[in-house]
């Protein structure tokens, strides 16, 4: 790969990658958007589970400075907020679609060990 020929990792278009959608959370929240398209707060949280508020704003956040996702607010009571993915973030759907065309060719059927 050409892409990763330097001595950091980090200063690589791979290592680039990574940084902005690396974690455990990243690339679960922006599957959750691409699919589901305009998500509010509670409904992104519900839909990923496990996560903790703290966890998934501090996400959210990461997320919106890298430009992946955009977020919403709108100016009433209670406050609403909505989530979606960039221009930016939806150019890496074809990538998801990968990776899950990956795991149905290589996960392992339920009769093996």
């Amino acid at each position: 790969m050409g892409c990763c020929t330097a001595k950091n990792l980090a200063d690589t278009p791979f290592g680039y990658t990574l940084g902005v959608i690396g974690g455990k959370w990243k690339m679960i929240v922006l599957y959750v958007l691409s699919d589901r398209g305009v998500v509010r707060y509670n409904e992104l949280q519900r839909a990923i589970g496990g996560i903790t508020y703290k966890t998934l704003s501090v996400q959210l956040r990461e997320l919106e400075a890298d430009g992946l996702i955009v977020r919403r607010e709108y100016p009433q009571i209670p406050p609403k907020v909505e989530y979606s993915l960039s221009p930016k973030g939806r150019s890496l759907i074809p990538i998801m679609d990968a990776m899950c065309d990956w795991g149905h060719a290589n996960r392992p059927s339920r009769t093996e060990p």
